[in-house]
Formats: C-alpha cells, sequence, structure tokens
C-alpha cells in the first residue's frame, strides 16, 4: 500500500532553540522549522515531500484488502507524557490501532495532531515523535498526516496528541458488542491493571516504589491470531479508561445478557494488587493499554485462547468467566471467598490524566 500521487521531496528546516514559542505555531518559518524537525524527520525522513492539507490514496488497493473502511479518532493528555513501559507518542499510536484492530480491521494509516503549550522542550518532543514513528514502523503502518497548534503558557499541559486512524475489514468478518450470547466464554489476554498502576507510580506523588510497567502495545498481530484461529469470536474490546470493569458493563448492557466472572481466575500481579490496596482502588477498574476483552462461543474457547497464548502479548491470556442468561446488563464476580459481588460501572474517575 502507498500513499500516491506524492509532490517532489525537499530539503527539512532545523530548529535552533531549546522550547517551543508561541511563534511556532504562527504559521511562518518557525512553524515549518518545527514541523520539519520534529515530526517529518520522524515520520518521513530526511527529506520531504511538500506540505499537503490531506493525505491521498489508491481506492484500488484498499479495495483489495477488504470490502469496509474502518475510522477512529482518539486525544491522549496523559501526565507524566514519558513514564515506565512508554510516552504519550507511543500510546497515541497504540490506541489508535487498537481501536482499529477490536473491529477486526488491519490497520493502515494513521494521522497525527498536536497541540504544544509554549515553553515545551524540543528535546522531549523529539523524543516523543521518534517515539511514535518507531512505534508505527514496528506495527506495520504509516503516519501520514497532521497539524501542529502552539498555545500561551497555562493553556495546555506541555503536549496534547490527536491520533486518527483508517484501517479496512477482510469480507466476512463481524465483531460487535451487541452479538454476545448465553455461554460465550469471556477471555482477556494477560495481566490486568498494569497501565493505571505504572501511571500512579509515575506521577511521584505516594512515593510509590515499583517495577511496574505500563502494557502499552499495538495489539492487531495478536488479533489477527485470535480471528485466525476463532473466527466466530463475537466481541472484542480493549479495557482502556475504566478498565475490565467498564468493558463487560458496556457488554453486558448492549448484548442483554448477563456476565460472571471468577476473581481467581482473573490475572492480577501482585503489585497491581498491593497498590490497590494501599490507595484504596479496585484492580477492576484501572486502564489497561494493551489487554483486550473478548467473548468466543463455547465450542471456540480452547483454541482462541491456545492462539493469544502462543503469541508475546497473550502469553497469559484466560478464560475469566462466562456470559449468562441471568439479569441482562448484570456482571458479577465469584470471589475467592466464596461470595459474590456485583460489578457495576465505574462512577467518576479513579485516575485523571491517565491516557
Amino acid at each position: 500500500m502507498n500513499i500516491v500521487n506524492l509532490p517532489p521531496r525537499r530539503p527539512l528546516g532545523k530548529i535552533h532553540v531549546p522550547t517551543v514559542t508561541l511563534a511556532h505555531g504562527g504559521g511562518g518559518k518557525a512553524m515549518k522549522d518545527l514541523i520539519d524537525d520534529v515530526f517529518i524527520s520522524a515520520f518521513a525522513g530526511a527529506s520531504a515531500p511538500a506540505l499537503e492539507d490531506q493525505a491521498r490514496f489508491d481506492l484500488a488497493a484498499l479495495a483489495q484488502l477488504g470490502d469496509r473502511l474502518a475510522f477512529t479518532t482518539d486525544s491522549f493528555v496523559i501526565d507524566p507524557l514519558e513514564f515506565p513501559g512508554g510516552d504519550i507518542g507511543k500510546l497515541a499510536v497504540c490506541g489508535t490501532i487498537n481501536d482499529l484492530a477490536v473491529g477486526g480491521a488491519r490497520p493502515l494509516y494513521l494521522s497525527c495532531a498536536v497541540i504544544v503549550e509554549e515553553g515545551m522542550t524540543f528535546d522531549m518532543m523529539r523524543r516523543i515523535a521518534q517515539s511514535m514513528a518507531k512505534t508505527a514502523a514496528d506495527a506495520g503502518v504509516s503516519i501520514v498526516t497532521g497539524d501542529t497548534k502552539v498555545v500561551q503558557r497555562g493553556a495546555a499541559d506541555k503536549l496534547f496528541i490527536t491520533t486518527t486512524g483508517v484501517g479496512v475489514i477482510p469480507k466476512g468478518r463481524d465483531i460487535s458488542v451487541a452479538k454476545v450470547r448465553p455461554g460465550d466464554g469471556i477471555l482477556v489476554n494477560g495481566w490486568l491493571g498494569d497501565h493505571g498502576a505504572a501511571i500512579l507510580a509515575a506521577r511521584g506523588d505516594l512515593a510509590l516504589d515499583t517495577s511496574l510497567l505500563s502494557d502499552c502495545a499495538a495489539l492487531h498481530g495478536l488479533i489477527e491470531a485470535l480471528l485466525t484461529a476463532a473466527p466466530g469470536t463475537r466481541f472484542i474490546r480493549d479495557a482502556t479508561r475504566g478498565g475490565l470493569a467498564t468493558v463487560l458493563n458496556e457488554l453486558a448492557e448492549a448484548s442483554n445478557v448477563s456476565i460472571a466472572i471468577e476473581e481467581e481466575l482473573t490475572p492480577l500481579r501482585p503489585e497491581v494488587c498491593g497498590v490497590c490496596e494501599i490507595l484504596g482502588l479496585d484492580p477492576l477498574y484501572l486502564a489497561n493499554e494493551g489487554k483486550i476483552v473478548i467473548a468466543v462461543p463455547p465450542d471456540e474457547i480452547e483454541a482462541a485462547l491456545a492462539a493469544m497464548r502462543a503469541h508475546p502479548l497473550g502469553e497469559k491470556a484466560a478464560l475469566i468467566g462466562h456470559a449468562g442468561d441471568g439479569e441482562p446488563g448484570r456482571v458479577i464476580m465469584k470471589t475467592v471467598f466464596g461470595g459474590s459481588r456485583i460489578v457495576d460501572m465505574l462512577v467518576g474517575e479513579q485516575l485523571p490524566r491517565i491516557c
């Protein structure tokens, strides 16, 4: 797949100051140098095409990959910008890739729009842009267009990123939150809550000493392996803000089923549970950036688990429960003590600025 009709390539401008000023958002040479030095050099290499206001695609080539386009957009405002296991750039690329992939799409192209606060250092901006470029290249997708705005000090918090993604859904795939049926298995691809706990520790407010890393990852390869092994997969959703509990509640309501999961089967690291115990948080609501919740028909559960466990991002995949025909919309967890608890939708925000 190639972007078509690219103009001739040109030399890149360079930045010669340490921090962003309002002039870098003014539309003139300073802004051109910012875009060239930080973003074009990362996304396109040592020289770049003349800038257009859009990316252009060959529709015939897209149609060879599937019969429907998938289109998604997301904004990222995480604090801190760099954290154990990733940064806002990696997060933006992975998050948008995953939003396409959970609908069965094969991600192809991304856009990148940034809002930069005056005073942001160019060193950090370059690191984040390089991280985005590496993450996209590793995932086999291209960052093909974007936008840059600069705001005065205090009008933002260093850097906000919005990424939009385009992918193609192969013919015959039909994955939906409304398709789950009683008896379907509820699966996850590994440890839950790592991202939320790692970000909380990275903020430093509570002086928590932990080796936890964010699970930030692009999951389209794992999802392709899953769908090859279990083509009847009904539902996939990445468990980001609101965590596992929120996804299960949305699923139960949309599909008009009940869901029962088991605490003993739900993969949680002791370190994550420890952080939650100290702070009075529930790990079921912690954000993830490399975990999906899956519903598959009973006869494909084992195949789905085997396919995920064979992939590096699914080694700890687990069957945590089943959909049922109880009270529609209700999510119940069987606890390790033999009792049961209702798992409600998250009310409010456990941790702001988490993604």
